[in-house]
């Protein structure tokens, strides 16, 4: 195993990165490129998918060359990915129809809510343990299919789009789906990204036809729906393509699943937390998809080749990361490292409270129609107290799930791994483990994420041999334990509920 390495693809919100990742699960190497994000219209966006494949040529060939291996040493390829962002293709000529519609796009608003008021929310989630909401790719597949600029197919008369994908001409899938297709030449995606279309029956574990037909959406769009780590491989990069060599992709999952693979929390119970753009909660439930009471999502957590499904629970926060990010884009800071020190200097909020909901709000509140709000401002309000209210949003916010994971699962969370890139802020991780009152463990590995998807695809060409070998590479940074009293945490815990009521069904228009 010694000159031989899996490569991982890392295609997320705000850009694309891949990693080379040695037999122990170490970095080797990695590149990274930013994308453009696209606003057409507030509450609208998108991505190029042309720009993101571009990309994932780029960082794919830099890691090697940051590494200084060739293709021929990749023993195989994963792919993770934003999850619920939806592309349209010419299966022809491989040109997407329109941008991507991105998961925080919230365009087909109205079309949730008229699906509520058909009362079909309850049937929606038994069969897919999903919410009604504009975050999944159903009502996006069907926008596009209505909606997809014709000028952009590059014909003077062109045919309708949803004549063409009746016709079996274009392609649909999401982003994983997208890179496979160009790496391979095949139309396939894994089981925990199917789940998150809102097309597909997790119980079946199969596209659903009442599905399809309600959201009018031709089966023949749809890619084969494989195990998360694929013995019989998703398909060979092309020898003659960029990379130069015949590697196999092997493995894929949405990023939230793929970060609770490369936790190693393979067991039901096991929970961990990534801190993006979004932040995802997820529990592993073993074999039983549990159903939500508590405004969770019930979901595939992976699959391996031969075994059966392993679900998970999720509480879905669309805001955390890009809370940060929107700090800087109206210059209260310059640089994300800022935000402990800025939060540090002051011993409290002062009452402030801000509930980040840019694209409304997921679990538990399930809110679309919910926008960003700062309260409790004073003229003593300085920008410390905005930025240190914007960091305990991010608890807030957790313990909003882990509350919901509790009372749904039975489980009781006393730790908690982390993961993502806000976790190398240690006074958030210390707050997160204040607000919430549970141990937060930070892995020595905190980008996990790409780490399951190269474990994924190692594990099906037997570079690995089992799951046991991963939690042995498997080690821990740093542990943080509540250090504030219960009753002060739930005290400034009962002030943010009240903070998110004044947010809730905000945006009319």
């Amino acid at each position: 195993m010694g000159d031989t390495y899996v490569g991982a693809i890392d295609q997320g919100t705000t850009g694309t990165r891949c990693m080379v990742f040695d037999h122990g699960g170490q970095v080797v190497s990695n590149a990274y490129e930013k994308h453009e994000q696209i606003y057409p219209e507030p509450g609208w966006v998108e991505h190029d998918p042309v720009e993101i494949w571009e990309n994932t040529t780029a960082v794919v060939t830099g890691a090697l060359a940051n590494a200084g291996i060739g293709a021929d040493q990749l023993a195989a390829l994963g792919i993770t990915n934003q999850r619920e962002t939806t592309v349209v293709w010419d299966a022809a000529t491989g040109e997407p129809v329109h941008n991507a519609l991105v998961w925080q796009d919230r365009r087909t608003t109205d079309r949730i809510e008229e699906l509520e008021r058909e009362g079909k929310t309850e049937w929606l989630r038994e069969k897919t343990g999903l919410e009604a909401d504009a975050y999944f790719s159903a009502t996006k597949t069907e926008w596009l299919l209505d909606n997809a600029d014709p000028i952009k197919m590059e014909r003077t008369r062109p045919a309708d789009v949803r004549d063409r994908a009746e016709n079996g001409e274009l392609l649909v899938g999401t982003i994983d789906a997208w890179l496979v297709y160009n790496l391979t030449g095949t139309h396939v995606t894994d089981v925990t990204n199917a789940s998150r279309t809102m097309l597909f029956d997790i119980h079946e574990m199969a596209w659903d036809e009442d599905l399809l037909a309600e959201f009018d959406v031709p089966a023949s769009m749809l890619p084969e729906v494989r195990p998360s780590s694929d013995r019989d491989i998703y398909g060979y990069t092309d020898p003659d393509g960029f990379l130069g060599a015949e590697v196999p992709v092997a493995g894929a999952l949405g990023d939230q699943q793929a970060a609770l693979f490369g936790q190693t929390c393979f067991d039901r119970g096991d929970a961990k937390n990534t801190y993006g753009t979004g932040s995802f909660y997820l529990m592993n439930t073993g074999t039983e998809a549990v159903a939500s009471d508590h405004g969770l999502l019930t979901t595939v957590g992976f699959q391996l080749s031969g075994e059966p499904v392993q679900y998970a629970l999720e509480g879905a926060i669309f805001v955390t990361g890009a809370a940060i990010e929107w700090l800087q884009d109206v210059d209260l800071i310059a640089d994300p490292a800022e935000t402990a020190e800025l939060a540090r200097s002051v011993d409290s909020t002062d009452g402030v409270y801000v509930v980040p909901a840019f694209t409304g709000l997921g679990a538990p509140h399930w809110d679309g129609r919910a926008r960003g709000t700062i309260v409790g401002m004073t003229r003593g309000t300085r920008k410390a107290h905005i930025v240190r209210a914007t960091l305990e949003a991010i608890a807030y916010q957790t313990r909003d799930v882990a509350e919901a994971m509790e009372a749904d699962s039975g489980v009781e969370t006393t730790t908690l791994r982390v993961d993502g890139g806000a976790v190398r802020n240690n006074f958030l991780c210390q707050l997160q483990s204040d607000i919430v009152g549970t141990d937060i463990v930070r892995p020595e590995v905190d980008e996990t994420t790409a780490l399951g998807a190269a474990y994924a695809a190692g594990l099906a060409v037997d570079y690995w041999e089992s799951v046991d070998e991963l939690r042995d590479n498997w080690q821990v940074d740093r542990e943080f334990a509540p250090e504030m009293d219960g009753e002060t945490a739930d005290r400034k815990y009962s002030r943010w509920t009240d903070a998110v009521e004044r947010s809730l069904d905000w945006a009319r228009e």
